[in-house]
């Protein structure tokens, strides 16, 4: 079968939906506004400094693996990536560091040794999580979750079977806090509701499968960076034949009676038989499909956190941080109520610094170091952000002087910084919101737009703003997920 494939965006999810679809012999073309791949997974550079511009962490590589399976070519060098011994070094306000390391049992011991929490209990949350995870991957995860085959599988009735297993009736924080006395170990695992901007207070217990693929799966780190995922992907789609277009704003997704035409870029029709759009998909209701009616059940939940992040220039290197490294906020509560409930960067924000240069040395020059450094904040309704930068800059800088020790600011050379009016900008993500909707409620799975709905044959939707949700490895399962409804539409 040779069909005609337009993509709108080269994301990881339009890379990976690219790959799948050459793969099938279908002729491919990628439209993508910007003047290079990647989306979210960009870069940015100074000197002899770079810095990864988005994701800063790698789980699921079978599923990046799997791409070059399907395209039966190998995985080149440059893709290479190894698992983490030290996957997140923590720092609380109390002076306590705990290690996150990668082999589960020497993390229990580390858990067991800085807070008293037995090896035993931790391993056995891990276990739990594996459980989850091992319940609901093909359904949530992996699974066509707007078909009604999809709730009436082995699969699913085996999780509704077994729902207590998932607690999703118990708040993230209250599952964990039955399972821990340590206020610190706690914390740490509530964060798993950061990573698709969730708030651990009200999200379901069901968000701790992320800590199943972080510690359990394990957390891996290209050898050259995050970035390299994305250009590898474009350079494996390229020499499948898929045509990209860059620079090339599409206009409109054309209709007619109900099934997909084309796309209309840069004022000229481009026909297709099946379009997948790489689009947050408040944007592609908005000004891709205007004749549609505007799905506002999809859109009724609250949106997931946004970032504030800066790209500092550092003239020497501290042995203290590891690649990756969390300064938790001393009230947990009181910053996710800043967050969600008040719209406002918290007075007393958890601080992220990511140092690639830990694992890439070419990243920045010999005895210095290239800092990513993020806090979450809203999404943009309005908020005065250059005052909130500057604001957030001081508590950052200060927040890292009281719990390292470290000066930082005489220490910048360079910086750049992202909010969620540039981050909306730059990725056309609404309002700045990286991960589309929140996960604060129990049905906010089942309230994620669909990949493909009854009524626009042809049209599917990939990345981080759909099912199943955002980060690399869920966009990557929802190129697998629609190549999947494009077999059983038209294989027949």
């Amino acid at each position: 079968m040779d069909l005609s494939v337009k993509i709108i965006g080269s994301g990881i999810a339009g890379l990976a939906s690219a790959v799948r679809m050459a793969s099938k012999g279908h002729r491919v073309t990628v439209f993508e506004q910007a003047a290079e791949p990647g989306g979210k997974m960009g870069e940015i550079r100074w000197k002899d400094f770079r810095w990864d511009a988005g994701p800063s962490l790698f789980t699921l590589p079978d599923l990046m693996e799997e791409l070059y399976v399907i395209a039966d070519e190998e995985m080149k060098l440059s893709v290479r990536y190894r698992q983490l011994e030290t996957i997140t070094r923590y720092f609380y306000d109390t002076g306590l560091v705990i290690n996150a390391y990668g082999d589960p049992r020497e993390f229990a011991r580390e858990v067991e040794m800085k807070t008293g929490e037995s090896q035993k209990r931790v391993l056995k949350f891990l276990n739990r999580a594996r459980k989850i995870y091992e319940l609901t991957r093909d359904v949530f995860i992996f699974g066509v979750f707007n078909s009604v085959s999809t709730f009436v599988s082995p699969q699913f009735l085996k999780a509704a079977l077994q729902i207590y297993r998932l607690e999703a009736f118990s708040t993230m924080h209250r599952a964990n806090r039955r399972k821990f006395s340590s206020d610190q170990l706690v914390q740490l695992f509530d964060r798993y509701a950061t990573y698709n901007g969730s708030n651990p207070y009200r999200a379901p217990g069901t968000l701790n499968v992320i800590s199943h693929l972080e510690h359990n799966m394990g957390a891996y780190f290209p050898e050259k960076g995050m970035r390299v995922l994305a250009t590898e992907l474009y350079n494996l789609a390229r020499k499948l034949g898929v045509e990209f277009q860059f620079d090339s704003r599409v206009d409109r997704i054309l209709m007619e009676h109900g099934s997909v035409k084309g796309l209309r870029v840069n004022g000229v029709d481009q026909p297709a038989d099946l379009v997948i759009s790489d689009v947050d998909i408040y944007y592609v209701y908005k000004d891709l499909l205007p004749d549609q009616p505007f799905p506002k059940k999809y859109f009724k939940g609250e949106r997931s956190t946004s970032a504030m992040i800066f790209y500092w220039a550092l003239d020497q290197s501290f042995q203290e941080l590891e690649l990756h490294n969390i300064l938790f906020s001393s009230d947990y509560r009181k910053e996710f109520d800043s967050l969600f409930e008040d719209q406002q960067v918290p007075d007393d924000p958890t601080v992220y610094i990511f140092i690639s240069s830990k694992m890439v040395p070419g990243d920045a020059p010999e005895g210095k170091e290239n800092w990513f450094v993020m806090i979450n904040v809203p999404p943009d309704t309005g908020q005065d952000w250059d005052r909130e930068t500057e604001r957030a800059r001081g508590l950052i800088l200060n927040r890292i002087s009281k719990v390292l020790g470290i000066s930082v600011e005489e220490h910048i050379l360079h910086e750049t910084i992202r909010d969620p009016r540039n981050i909306e900008k730059e990725t056309f993500s609404y309002q700045g919101s990286l991960y589309g909707s929140s996960s604060n409620h129990t049905m906010a799975a089942f309230n994620r737009h669909p990949n493909h709905r009854h009524n626009m044959k042809g049209l599917y939707f990939v990345g981080g703003s759909v099912h199943p949700g955002g980060g690399i490895p869920l966009c990557l399962a929802s190129a697998k997920i629609v190549e999947k409804q494009i077999i059983k539409h038209y294989y027949r």
